[in-house]
């Protein structure tokens, strides 16, 4: 049987400020705002290419401090290009970081161990790892 993580609900403090990082500036796609009622909306987004979706919302999600969830990690092929992407969506974000040693550094020395990371508007924690092949 294959377990599939789905949804990560990322809790923040105004949503509508919340949409417009994910969907406008990391370029997430919006799957759905939906309101149910006064108290309760839910936006659900994924990033481009991603079998998970990250959920925001209020009234029907768990309650969690804005910016309490750290360790979201995206993964992509090319670290130096997700770099220059965040830049030029003006996402405040580290430079290209090693973590580590790549035990094969070939075809690129930064597989596995490029990393890049920044915040949402809130100080939600998320990581980009370069992970180019898998064995």
């Amino acid at each position: 049987m294959n377990w599939t993580l789905e949804v990560v609900v990322v809790p923040v403090s105004d949503l509508d400020r919340a949409k417009e990082f994910y969907a406008d500036r990391l370029g997430f796609h919006v799957d759905h705002d939906s309101s149910f009622g006064p108290d309760a909306r839910i936006i659900q987004l994924t990033p481009p290419g991603s079998g998970c979706s990250v959920v925001i919302g209020r009234g029907a999600v768990p309650d969690m401090p804005p910016g309490s969830l750290k360790g979201l990690q995206l993964v992509v092929p090319d670290i130096r290009a997700a770099h220059a992407e965040l830049v030029a969506r003006g996402v405040e974000c580290s430079d290209v970081q090693v973590l580590g040693e790549n035990p094969s550094p070939v075809p690129d020395p930064l597989d596995n161990v490029g990393f890049v990371f920044f915040s949402d508007p809130d100080g939600n924690g998320w990581a980009v790892q370069q992970i180019s092949s898998r064995a």
